[in-house]
């Protein structure tokens, strides 16, 4: 069970992971059965790289709408394991459902999400979270990174019934160019969505003190979401406007040629469950500058892949941003661990990790 599958228009890093590692388990002869949020536009179901995936209820209402389900077309099929991957509003799957249970946590949002909607949503969410610890008490866990895992533990979750599968990456994708792509060291890149929690206003800020010493820095915001409106009043306050290019949706050929091309991915969320598109980036060759936050504190690493900056730090975000774009003997090195640090990621190796964890949890609670 997921809030979105992987051909819904935001998808975002949780669905590429979970896509990942099943579509392989699907490879391998496992009935996998996905079952997420519908839409105008999707199929209430169909098969997607062998996995059956069934599409019920909206974005507002799915916790609702996929408990019905399960319980009116899905409970008496004879499942090994149900996994609830929790990143949105949990599940509460152990309140329902009476096969053994998997829970998959990429990131929960904590107080964040007073950042990104309205105080009654927020507290919603908020409350929702708090009952995991009682909810999933029982319950086997597998978070995406050490710092899922430390925010599981301060939950007061038990650290025996917590493992940790780190995500992978699509190597055929994401790679250095075949032939030397001419570096533009005077353009850096955001990729993800577009919301107010990711703080790309952070990286239009740190521009706005850059823009008179370096006169061809620019920036390309690629992805969809709503914090657009805002952040295009503040890159014009800025006087940045000219430099900076919302691009929107990009397809992942796209994706791949920007990352060769640019300086730096910059990554500059308050929190994340691991940062895909950091190793993405990586992979490319292309080192990353991120907030020292929970999740890219993970997937960066400091001075070899990548640059953390104190979360919310202008001034440290300018000043790692002109490091990159004056040192180019750093920049070769950071480049240089960047492809090092990516080669250690592959999805088959979290997908037979996953397995393990999955066929653990189908023991223990039998």
């Amino acid at each position: 069970m997921n809030w979105r599958d992987i051909l819904h228009p935001l998808a975002g890093g949780a669905e590429v992971h979970v896509h990942e590692i099943f579509r392989r388990l699907a490879d391998q002869g496992h009935e996998i059965t996905l079952l997420s949020s519908g839409m105008a536009g999707l199929k209430q179901e169909e098969s997607v790289d062998g996995i059956r995936t069934v599409r019920v209820g909206n974005w507002m209402n799915f916790n609702f709408a996929g408990a019905r389900a399960y319980l009116s077309r899905f409970r008496k099929m004879s499942w090994d394991v149900v996994v609830d991957d929790v990143n949105k509003i949990p599940f509460y799957t152990p309140v329902y459902v009476r096969k053994p249970i998997l829970m998959l946590v990429p990131h929960l949002f904590g107080t964040t999400v007073f950042s990104e909607v309205p105080i009654p949503q927020a507290t919603y969410v908020y409350l929702w979270e708090r009952a995991v610890p009682l909810i999933y008490s029982r319950v086997p866990i597998v978070a995406i990174s050490e710092s899922t895992k430390k925010d599981l533990l301060e939950r007061g979750l038990d650290s025996e019934r917590i493992s940790v599968v780190k995500c992978g990456i699509d190597h055929e994708m994401f790679h250095p160019a075949d032939n030397p792509v001419e570096r533009d060291f005077s353009l850096f890149l955001y990729v993800g969505r577009v919301k107010r929690y990711k703080r790309i206003d952070l990286i239009l800020h740190a521009m706005a003190t850059l823009k008179d010493k370096y006169r061809n820095l620019r920036l390309v915001v690629a992805g969809q979401g709503d914090d657009i409106d805002r952040l295009k009043t503040i890159a014009k306050d800025g006087g940045i406007e000219e430099r900076v290019d919302f691009r929107g949706y990009i397809a992942e050929n796209e994706k791949v040629a920007l990352l060769r091309h640019a300086c730096s991915l910059i990554v500059p969320s308050s929190k994340e469950g691991w940062g895909i598109t950091a190793i993405e980036a990586n992979a490319c060759g292309t080192p990353v500058i991120a907030s020292r936050s929970p999740g890219l504190i993970d997937s960066v690493r400091h001075e070899h892949s990548g640059l953390h900056v104190p979360h919310g730090d202008i001034t440290a975000l300018a000043s790692a941003m002109g490091r990159l774009m004056d040192d180019r003997a750093l920049h070769s090195r950071l480049v240089t661990g960047a492809i090092q640090w990516a080669a250690t990621f592959s999805w088959d190796k979290a997908a037979q990790e996953m397995l393990i964890e999955l066929e653990n949890a189908a023991g223990r609670n039998r």
